[in-house]
């Protein structure tokens, strides 16, 4: 895995800081070169879930990861026509990376990934590095179709947060600061997302 480029794919709505956690634990366990941020342009699986444009993910995750060294966000998805398919996105970056990439994804995600588009393919394609979930066991990854590809767990604290309960607890006019970067804070008011009052009204 030494000098790979970690590909971490999601819909951002928002970036929290666990997913700064595990960017930061898949460096470092794992001797990456780097590790990119890959928010979702039009998701298939999760479109009816996503809340906030493209752009305001995009720029909130890079207001996230603003100053982290060996991490950046790429628009490749972004800015393709059409619904976004992680296979077709790793099978383009892994043109541009000859050194390797690997997928970073949650373990909440990846126990579903039976249903994204080419999955077989998708789990044999390349490396993934999956960040622990309090709500999954992780001897699922174990099991088939899992047992195709080739797995690594991040040795860290299990997640118990995610982006579906911020929005939730945003809307319901609970404060979310403690979740998520000062930056991203700070943007969210700036712009009113979420249901938080705009710092302009």
């Amino acid at each position: 895995m030494t000098n790979r480029v970690g590909i971490y794919g999601g819909t951002f709505d928002p970036p929290h800081n666990a997913h700064i956690r595990v960017a930061a634990a898949a460096l470092e366990q794992f001797a990456l070169s780097e590790v990119i941020f890959v928010p979702t342009g039009l998701a298939p699986d999760k479109s009816s879930e996503v809340e906030l444009s493209k752009e305001h993910r995009y720029r909130m995750v890079s207001s996230a990861v603003h100053g982290m060294k060996r991490v950046s966000v790429s628009r490749i998805e972004m800015d393709r026509p059409g619904p976004s398919y992680t296979v077709d996105t790793l099978r383009e970056m892994r043109e541009d990376y000859p050194q390797g990439i690997c997928f970073v994804i949650g373990a909440d995600r990846m126990l579903h990934i039976d249903s994204w588009k080419e999955a077989d393919e998708l789990l044999r394609l390349v490396p993934f590095i999956v960040a622990p979930r309090l709500d999954v066991p992780m001897n699922a990854f174990a099991r088939p179709p899992f047992d195709a590809a080739r797995v690594f767990v991040l040795e860290m604290e299990k997640i118990d947060v995610s982006s579906t309960e911020l929005r939730e607890a945003a809307h319901r006019g609970e404060s979310i600061d403690r979740w998520i970067p000062a930056a991203v804070a700070a943007y969210i008011r700036e712009h009113g997302l979420y249901g938080v009052p705009s710092r302009s009204h």
